[in-house]
């Protein structure tokens, strides 16, 4: 009775929920069977459980596989549990089955548990398997151990520590590599505070992000097994060859010891009392010894370095006179996929060509940085004929093989045909024969009298005078003046590389612009981005020289040629190294940000009065 009386309140408020929400309930129709232990790491002597739990099917015929590494103390306990969870505003029921063994570890190594196996209908379900780390249990008689257990106030150096774990000592420029700061301790750690972690100089860093509450997991280290859990994950890339040094931080740690108290009462003895206690933890420092990159680069190598993959896509190779054309290239991979400069398509010169847009997927995790690059590149043709798009290539240095490869997208051949006609509107144009047809707003239009016509005589002759002849001399002159600058623009603009030099100042302004925004909105990642771009874009533009083939050594070498002085040279390189490295680098304070900005705009004002092309 009571069953039924708490089924029918069930369903009377799914109904409600369903007339409130405009939502259905449905039933959950993937069957999953997985297992899982509360830890994947454990120490001798100790228990775990292991549970097996299938999804929406209670299933049949259950069968463990055979454990022979660990005891099985107790099991199976069977469990049902039901959920509902909201899914593409659908209500949507999950019903699970467990099965719950104790298992016991008491043995050192590292072993493997089986799949297990279930009947579902007439099919027969797997789990999946499981590796576990058996730990050995420390040394009641070890001194480090012995202190924690003691409940001493003197935190011993072997208790408790910091260690910075660097992937590879010996990498190439631009390689990634890995460092990790992993915190170990026997006691019981309440809580870290004032982090000081290196700045790591010389190197671009990609933060990995970890969970907000990281998990403690246990360790083997120096014949001791500690809890162990991960402060910091970080891949760095070296921007120069030689030995740099990463430097030591520190932090402090809280630790809860038991404290011995004098008896003031027959309970004190019953309860322990706890004391925190702070200490200091240091890490070592690492020496990296960065390799430089083998001198004879490909033309098309700027900087890339890892693993790559590089496709491309046109929209399509047979259009009309002012229709876009989009070519779409996509470079995926592994390595420092974030800096690389983009490829440099060459449309032919009667195309219109924008700004390529960049959409970057990008995951930073403790393999490294991966993920694909897509640069989406926008023409415009504006007279018809048969067009060649010469293939993009792309350079970079291989870790593996030690060498430099090259990828290339392939050749496009574009028809262009002529587009349709632009119409306009034609003068009107009225006729009227009919003398009492023509009317005037207000007034009747009088026809011409042809007969009995007499004239007025007038002394006063505008034909052959000084304004008459002005009227013919000022029009002329001013054709004839028009005419001039018309060809001298037209000649201009048939110079594209003048064109992009006299505009050079101008679009870098307008990058500025955007950049000063992004500094008012505090956006230092964006800022320092397009304060690099501004300041590329502008070299590229006033030197006439491709982005893709833009280098700081390039860039000096053609300054010093223009008669640029070392300050103006200088001032660019440093901020060029600035943006690099903000980018990634940990982030910079709002008054670097400002000092960068003006000392941006006095670049390009010291350049404009210095290179007149």
């Amino acid at each position: 009775m009571v069953n039924n009386k708490t089924s029918a309140l069930m369903k009377q408020l799914f109904f409600l929920l369903f007339l409130f929400t405009g939502t259905s309930v449905v039933l959950a129709e993937d069957v999953t069977f997985k297992a899982t232990v509360t830890s994947s790491s454990v120490v001798v002597g100790q228990q775990f459980r292991l549970t097996y739990t299938v999804t929406n099917e209670e299933g049949k015929d259950f069968r463990l596989p055979e454990i022979t590494d660990f005891e099985l103390l107790f099991g199976p306990t069977k469990g049902r549990s039901a959920s509902t969870i909201l899914s593409n505003n659908q209500l949507v029921n999950e019903v699970s089955y467990s099965y719950t063994y104790v298992l016991l570890a008491n043995k050192e190594g590292t072993f493997t548990i089986p799949p297990a196996t279930i009947k579902i209908g007439n099919s027969e379900y797997k789990s999946n398997s499981l590796t576990i780390k058996v730990l050995p249990n420390n040394d009641a008689n070890d001194k480090a151990v012995k202190e924690a257990a003691s409940g001493s106030t003197s935190i011993s150096d072997e208790g408790i520590f910091i260690r910075m774990h660097v992937s590879k000592n010996s990498v190439y420029a631009n390689e990634g590599l890995l460092v990790t700061f992993k915190l170990y301790s026997l006691y019981d750690v309440r809580g870290l505070e004032n982090y000081k972690f290196p700045e790591f100089e010389g190197f671009v860093a990609q933060e990995i992000e970890l969970p907000q509450n990281s998990q403690w997991d246990l360790e083997s280290y120096n014949g001791r097994t500690y809890r162990t859990v991960v402060l910091k994950q970080t891949v760095l890339y070296p921007i120069r060859a030689g030995k740099i040094t990463i430097p030591s931080g520190h932090l402090d740690a809280v630790i809860q010891v038991r404290s011995k108290q004098q008896i003031r009462s027959i309970f004190d003895d019953f309860f322990d009392s706890y004391v925190p206690v702070k200490k200091t933890l240091k890490t070592a420092a690492a020496t990296i010894d960065v390799k430089a990159l083998p001198s004879e680069k490909p033309a098309a190598f700027n900087g890339a370095v890892g693993d790559y993959t590089m496709t491309s896509k046109i929209n399509s190779t047979n259009v009309k006179t002012n229709e876009s054309i989009t070519i779409k290239l996509t470079i995926s991979g592994n390595g420092n996929i974030k800096m690389i400069k983009n490829p440099e398509i060459t449309f032919p010169n009667d195309f219109d060509v924008f700004d390529p847009k960049v959409t970057d997927n990008i995951k930073v995790s403790a393999s490294g940085v991966s993920g694909t690059k897509t640069i989406e590149y926008y023409a415009i043709p504006r007279y018809a004929g048969d067009f060649t798009v010469p293939k993009a290539e792309f350079s970079y240095f291989d870790v593996k093989s030690g060498a430099y490869k090259t990828l290339a997208t392939e050749e496009y051949q574009l028809h262009i045909e002529p587009g349709a006609e632009g119409t306009s509107a034609a003068p009107a144009v009225f006729n009227a024969t009919n003398k009492e047809a023509l009317k005037f707003v207000g007034q009747d239009i009088h026809y011409i009298k042809t007969k009995h016509i007499s004239y007025n005589s007038n002394k006063q002759f505008f034909f052959g005078t000084l304004p008459y002849w002005l009227c013919y001399i000022i029009p002329a002159l001013l054709f004839i003046i028009f005419f001039i600058i018309y060809r001298k623009q037209a000649a201009e603009n048939a110079n594209i590389a003048l064109v992009r030099t006299k505009k050079a100042n101008k679009v870098a302004s307008k990058r500025l612009k955007l950049a000063g925004k992004l500094l008012k909105e505090n956006k230092k990642e964006a800022f320092y981005d397009e304060v690099l771009k501004a300041v590329w874009g502008y070299l590229s533009d006033k030197l006439n020289i491709p982005v893709s083939s833009l280098t700081k050594d390039t860039v000096e070498a053609e300054l010093d040629k223009y008669g640029a002085g070392k300050d103006l040279i200088t001032q660019f390189m440093d901020i060029l190294n600035t943006c690099e490295f903000a980018r990634y680098a940990p982030a910079q304070d709002s008054h670097e940000m400002d000092q960068l900005y003006e000392l941006t705009l006095q670049a390009i004002d010291k350049m404009e009065n210095t290179i007149k092309k």
